[in-house]
């Protein structure tokens, strides 16, 4: 094997001796040569878990099968029917992937649907869809954010991770490959799987079959070596050619010379193996999932079957959770759009107080919405979509519930409790008090929205003490006994005050009160106040708790 070649490194030697200086020298002990210290870049280790989907189009079509929450999709039959994957091939559909029971049956890759039909006439034929597939890598792709920041999708088939920064986090490699394999299987999905120091490596090892792990860079050469032809991806004509010539895997390609192997078969070729050893960098795009979810489910016929729809809803709730899950965010804004073929698509919002990102406390508020959700006509999909994502919020304090029997307990959040009024009687029903800019009392509070940001406006109680929540919509004049207040035909006992307020003069409805806090015979606390400028009367103006 020839390496590929690297140019040395000069090191450059001491000033050169003066003449005079070399004469006062002893003959027999020579000038040393001193060399300056060289410093080498200290090499970024990498490690490539890849993963290849070798059924794909198969598991990718039987995904879209079934339910959210394992339940057969809509117009499914009751009984299994075997399925293959026909692909169109010079004007003939052929079968390109076929299930367990197909092949059983005798059904095989290559086979004309019409003779596949002739050995099973209960399969169920289908149509490759790309589109499909390359939505069911994308989805992989999000799930796999979990266990590495670099995930990228390096073929139709093929994903791959650099876990080198992860195998800490996850308890070492054998149980990050455990977890990932784990994962892959409860999603219905068979996969090819391998590691090694460089993706082409990992991705030649996989899809031949080696589910080894190599970690040093110097056990690539005698791993790859032995690798066939078939798992790289070089055109047929190529590679045809290759075994023409006795070329029957990678170590036979690296024993050819390199300049007659580059005029044969592209200088193309003899990069990929010099990548793949690890003699050239190859950098890969790293894929990243868009910031806001969006999610469609769509069923094979028509669906009237509300429960069945709840579930769907809960599922894809279940797909947003972990969306944001991965990225630590929560959102206060959902969306569902149930679609129907005749009629235009009914949509469905939901709010939440602070972000959330939790799918039970969503599903919570759509169960309260969907009961009283009318849909023109049976539904043929579902989507949902996310509001912004922002950073999660720590709760507020809790209430306590009793349930009917008195036993046990539900706490909500005051946030919670809006969250489930605005559910049950609508936005409009439902208000929030929030403080404005203002020093006149009147003007200085507003409503808002429940459901909108609870951190805009926050009231301390320092704040509120000297504030009643009972504002009157105008102030009440009061009678007098000698300059004293009454209320109720006692006179009131003035508590604090006085607290001026002098403002407005820019407007119409300028003020200049003296402010106190009474009390009356009942032990009411009222907040009264004096007018300075026009007659001197008193007036209330609002009733503490």
């Amino acid at each position: 094997m020839t390496r590929a070649w690297k140019s040395p490194v000069p090191v450059r030697d001491a000033a050169p001796t003066s003449a005079a200086e070399q004469q006062t020298l002893p003959f027999a002990e020579p000038a040393p040569r001193i060399k300056p210290l060289s410093v080498t870049p200290t090499p970024v280790r990498r490690l490539w878990f890849c993963i290849w989907l070798p059924n794909l189009p198969l598991e990718a079509c039987s995904a879209a099968d079934v339910a959210p929450g394992g339940h057969k999709a809509a117009g499914a039959a009751a009984s299994y029917r075997a399925l293959a994957i026909v692909e169109e091939q010079h004007g003939i559909h052929r079968v390109l992937q076929a299930d367990p029971v197909a092949a059983a049956a005798g059904v095989m890759p290559g086979q004309t649907a019409n003779a596949a039909l002739a050995l099973l006439p209960t399969l169920r034929l289908e149509e490759r869809s790309l589109v499909r597939e390359q939505q069911v890598l994308e989805a992989l792709a999000t799930w796999l954010e979990r266990f590495s920041s670099f995930v990228s999708i390096a073929g139709k088939d093929v994903l791959l991770l650099e876990i080198a920064g992860s195998l800490r986090l996850f308890g070492g490699l054998p149980s990050l490959r455990r977890q990932v394999s784990k994962g892959l299987g409860v999603q219905g999905f068979s996969a090819a799987m391998a590691i090694a120091p460089t993706p082409l490596a990992a991705t030649w090892l996989a899809k031949a079959g080696r589910r080894t792990c190599i970690r040093a860079e110097e056990n690539l050469g005698p791993a790859l070596r032995q690798l066939p032809l078939g798992c790289l991806d070089w055109p047929a004509g190529q590679r045809e050619s290759l075994t023409s010539m006795g070329i029957i895997n990678v170590g036979d390609c690296l024993r050819l010379p390199r300049e007659g192997f580059a005029r044969r078969f592209g200088a193309e070729r003899l990069l990929e193996l010099d990548r793949a050893l690890g003699y050239l960098p190859d950098p890969r795009d790293s894929w990243r999932a868009p910031e806001r979810f969006c999610a469609d489910y769509e069923m094979t016929e028509e669906q009237s079957d509300r429960e069945l729809l709840l579930n769907i809803c809960r599922e894809l709730l279940l797909s947003h959770e972990q969306f944001l899950l991965a990225r630590q965010l929560g959102t206060q804004r959902l969306c569902f759009s149930f679609f129907h073929i005749k009629s235009t698509a009914t949509e469905l919002r939901l709010g939440s107080a602070f972000a959330e990102r939790t799918a039970a406390r969503w599903f919570d508020l759509l169960k309260i919405r969907f009961d009283a959700l009318r849909l023109p006509e049976a539904v043929i999909a579902v989507r949902l979509r996310s509001g912004l994502s922002q950073a999660l919020q720590a709760e507020t304090a809790r209430l306590c519930f009793h349930n009917k029997s008195g036993t046990q307990r539900r706490r909500y959040s005051i946030a919670q409790l809006a969250e489930r009024l605005v559910a049950r009687i609508g936005s409009q029903s439902v208000n929030a008090m929030t403080m404005v800019a203002e020093h006149r009392p009147e003007y200085a509070w507003g409503v808002r929205n429940p459901l909108s940001d609870w951190s805009v406006s926050t009231l301390t109680i320092r704040d509120c003490i000297k504030r009643p929540l009972w504002m009157l919509p105008e102030p009440a004049l009061l009678p007098t006994d000698l300059g004293y207040p009454l209320h109720k035909g006692c006179r009131l006992t003035l508590l604090d005050g006085p607290e001026r307020l002098e403002t407005g003069w820019w407007d119409e409805q300028g003020i200049s009160r003296d402010y106190y806090t009474a009390v009356n015979g009942a032990g009411i606390r009222l907040w009264v106040f004096r007018n300075r400028q026009r007659t001197p009367d008193w007036y209330l103006h609002g009733i503490f708790g």
